[in-house]
């Protein structure tokens, strides 16, 4: 009988200690702790510490401290991180009907373009299964970038001929090609020293990223506000540890992203102002195009936009139904978001 009751009383301690059992969260994040997506990273793990009752536990690895910026997607995949913050133009093609964001003027806000690549539909039925070999958290946008110079100001799709300017993906890639630069691929972490070397002559980047993120003030000399393209990101989790997740948890984790893309958005959105005063505090001149040179800048996107979608239809991808989604999308969220054009 004292056995018995012995085993019931174990078994009784046992049952809530095994509830309480924590799991450390190792979170991932190719920018430095001052970037507002990792300082977001850190209240969303806060947030679920906290309605988890501290059986999830969030450690935080900014400024690329786990690995290279193309890597951060394999960190989640392979549970090197149980969460990683990707860069899609990061591993060039391997996202290519996501990165159908990028495209030029898909998207004029990172409100927009989050709220676009959160849609449950499209997300479903052409991006998820993008993202092999991670569980999707969210998808994102930055607010929409532009052209920064060292040397040479660009008032007009004439400028950019001979320079030799970095792309964020490979739609901006093709972007510079056809405006006559020359299109040459660096890793984020890499712009400043190679402007500040002259190796590169001008990157497509947001204010935020150009003057939070990668310190360019007093190296970029000029800032053409075309507000033409947005970068994609994803924030996943490694499936394994998703699943060996008690139930409850995994539903505080789905509950956690759901209905952040406003929000998400509109934390990007308000790098625009701050980075651009960090620029022109360090000598930087804003650059407006006329309403003529916007439209003929418009009309180059256009041309490399049909180029893209033919190219990947010929390699068996559905990019022009993927490509009207979005551009239908943008359209109806562009009525109740903040849009920079």
């Amino acid at each position: 009988m004292k056995a018995i009751i012995a085993a019931a009383a174990l078994a009784a301690v046992a049952l809530p200690a095994q509830a309480q059992d924590k799991f450390e969260v190792k979170v991932a994040a190719f920018v430095g702790a001052q970037h507002f997506m990792s300082k977001w990273l850190v209240t969303w793990g806060e947030r679920l510490e906290k309605a988890s009752n501290g059986r999830l536990v969030f450690k935080h690895f900014p400024g690329a401290q786990m690995a290279p910026p193309p890597a951060h997607y394999d960190l989640a995949r392979t549970g090197r991180a149980e969460v990683s913050w990707f860069l899609h133009g990061g591993t060039p093609g391997r996202f290519p009907l996501t990165e159908l964001i990028s495209l030029p003027y898909m998207a004029g806000s990172a409100e927009i373009g989050t709220k676009v690549l959160n849609d449950r539909q499209l997300r479903s039925k052409y991006l998820d299964r993008e993202h092999r070999g991670i569980k999707v958290l969210l998808l994102l946008t930055h607010q929409p970038g532009n052209i920064h110079t060292t040397k040479v100001p660009i008032r007009g799709a004439d400028d950019l001929k001979g320079l030799r300017i970095r792309f964020a993906a490979p739609t901006i890639r093709d972007f510079v090609a056809a405006l006559g630069g020359t299109p040459v691929g660096v890793q984020p972490g890499e712009q400043l020293e190679r402007l500040q070397k002259g190796t590169l002559d001008g990157t497509f980047i947001d204010y935020g990223g150009a003057g939070i993120a990668f310190k360019m003030g007093g190296t970029l000399k000029y800032s053409t506000e075309m507000y033409s393209y947005v970068s994609s990101f994803g924030v996943g989790m490694n499936p394994d540890f998703y699943k060996k997740l008690p139930a409850d948890l995994r539903k505080l984790v789905d509950q956690s992203t759901a209905g952040v893309e406003k929000e998400v958005g509109e934390g990007w959105d308000a790098l625009d102002a701050i980075g651009k005063k960090l620029l022109i505090e360090g000598g930087a001149e804003a650059i407006k195009l006329s309403a003529a040179e916007d439209a003929r800048f418009r009309k180059v996107g256009q041309q490399v936009v049909d180029a893209k979608l033919k190219e990947l239809e010929g390699k068996k991808l559905p990019a022009r139904a993927v490509y009207k989604s979005m551009k239908g999308l943008s359209a109806k969220h562009a009525k109740s978001s903040r849009s920079f054009w």
